[in-house]
């Protein structure tokens, strides 16, 4: 039977969870994940899982933070005048914002605390610091 390598193009469901079992993404209900195994279009552990799998497989893998998105960065924590925020817009912990560098690289920040001159935006990934647990069914080889 033919088994995941390096290189191939697959196609798998998957359901994401953390260690205390909250569910954070899930292809049920849409279209499986496609990506190129071995090519970092996934997280490292997740790539490594699929490889040797074989066509209606399914496994749980454990992702530790260093093989999902790395532990979270202090560096990623940044002030902003709260005065440049628009005027109609209320500013409040959780929301996730879209910004841009002086490059013109757009990339996405969550508000996670609001104070009477600044808020606090944190540019870490969602899932940054936490270990992963991921139900995977390999779908398809090609």
């Amino acid at each position: 039977m033919e088994k995941v390598k390096s290189g191939d193009n697959v196609k798998v469901h998957y359901h994401g969870k953390l260690q205390d079992g909250t569910t954070f993404d899930s292809s049920e209900g849409r279209e499986p994940l496609e990506f190129t195994a071995g090519t970092g279009q996934v997280i490292k552990g997740f790539d490594n899982a699929v490889i040797d799998m074989a066509p209606g497989e399914k496994k749980t893998v454990h992702i530790p933070v260093d093989e999902a998105y790395g532990p979270r960065n202090e560096d990623m924590m940044m002030e902003y005048p709260i005065s440049e925020f628009p005027a109609d817009m209320n500013p409040e912990p959780g929301m996730q914002l879209h910004m841009s560098d002086n490059t013109g690289n757009v990339f996405p920040v969550t508000i996670a605390e609001v104070l009477d001159e600044v808020v606090i935006l944190d540019a870490n990934p969602p899932l940054a610091g936490k270990d992963l647990i991921f139900e995977i069914e390999l779908v398809a080889i090609g």
